[in-house]
């Protein structure tokens, strides 16, 4: 019987021109060919780690963002200041009081996903709010925007939501040559406590300002052990360069990247979930800062890495049952890092 192949960005040569090593001349895949290289489908991810490692009744964990930030702070992890917590739709009416005088926020979803619903407000235009990437919201444009989070617009199975209202984290002058209009985070997919894969995305012209993949975003996989940037992706082809900079994606050092590991470990070990993804940002003043985490982070960190999960997963997996010590947890990431 014959089969589609698969379009990925893991075969063929990079948007610049450069040749791949897993499959040259082609722009797709067949499905066995990507499973030969340990690249993980959906089915596994959810069948074999999500489902087993995590446990139904601590998703709440994760999925309110609240509840994340207080787990965080009991351990001392920095996470953004939270300005107001918005329940109720009568209280939208009071947010311009509220945001007299201030120039930077960001309001998000309590339950959202995907990024989808943040707002950055990154300065002020007379009584109006200017966004990230330049677009100008009133007043009422940013109430309208609240009253759709609480209605549960971009909440998880829709349903009603509160808005987070937060500090907006100043990025680090590393990025300011791969990041353009906002500020890039750092993804850190963990199974048993052991970061097995890292990505950093960027925002681009075409995310406006976000770093979100789906949207437009470009990412590049991050060296478990030394921190440096390596392959590259947007929107679903491999990419050697930023594209709308020019930079290349190339052995760019993540600042304060053990700090950054030790703080993934210590909140996968907190939440309590096998597998886990935690996402970053790196304040220019207060290092690494958890956004949020994820109990079923997405796949395309592979393609960011140009390498499959499968591997590193089941490296982990051999593991004997039971907590993995944290000097354990050093050793296998030096394992997963000499396997890349």
């Amino acid at each position: 019987m014959w089969r589609r192949g698969v379009r990925t960005s893991i075969a063929g040569r990079t948007a610049g021109g450069s040749r791949m090593s897993l499959f040259p001349w082609r722009f797709w895949a067949w499905p066995s060919e990507l499973r030969a290289r340990g690249v993980m489908g959906i089915n596994r991810r959810n069948g074999d780690f999500v489902l087993r490692a995590n446990p139904r009744a601590h998703y709440p964990r994760v999925d309110d963002k609240l509840l994340t930030k207080k787990i965080c702070e009991t351990r001392g992890i920095p996470v953004p200041a939270t300005y107001l917590a918005i329940e109720r739709h009568g209280d939208v009416a009071q947010f311009g009081d509220w945001a007299r005088g201030r120039r930077e926020f960001v309001i998000k979803p309590g339950q959202g996903s995907e990024g989808r619903g943040i707002v950055v407000v990154a300065g002020r235009e007379g009584p109006d709010f200017l966004t990230a990437s330049g677009e100008r919201l009133t007043l009422a444009d940013v109430r309208y925007h609240l009253a759709a989070i609480l209605s549960g617009l971009y909440s998880l199975g829709g349903q009603p939501d509160r808005a987070v209202v937060e500090q907006r984290i100043q990025r680090h002058p590393v990025f300011e040559s791969v990041a353009v209009g906002g500020t890039p985070d750092v993804r850190v997919v963990l199974y048993r406590c052991v970061p097995v894969m890292a990505m950093v995305r960027l925002p681009t012209r075409a995310s406006r300002g976000r770093a979100n993949l789906h949207q437009g975003a470009v990412a590049a996989g991050v060296h478990l052990t030394t921190g440096k940037t390596s392959g590259g992706v947007c929107k679903n082809r491999a990419v050697d360069a930023h594209p709308d900079t020019g930079v290349s994606l190339a052995d760019l050092q993540i600042p304060c990247w053990d700090d950054l590991l030790n703080a993934a470990m210590d909140l996968a070990e907190a939440l309590e979930l096998g597998y886990v993804g935690v996402d970053f940002v790196l304040d220019a003043a207060i290092g690494p800062v958890v956004l949020e985490a994820n109990a079923r982070p997405g796949l395309a960190i592979q393609l960011a890495n140009r390498r499959g999960l499968a591997p590193r997963l089941e490296r982990i997996a051999a593991e004997p049952d039971g907590p993995i010590p944290p000097p354990r947890r050093r050793e296998l990431i030096a394992i997963l890092a000499d396997r890349a």
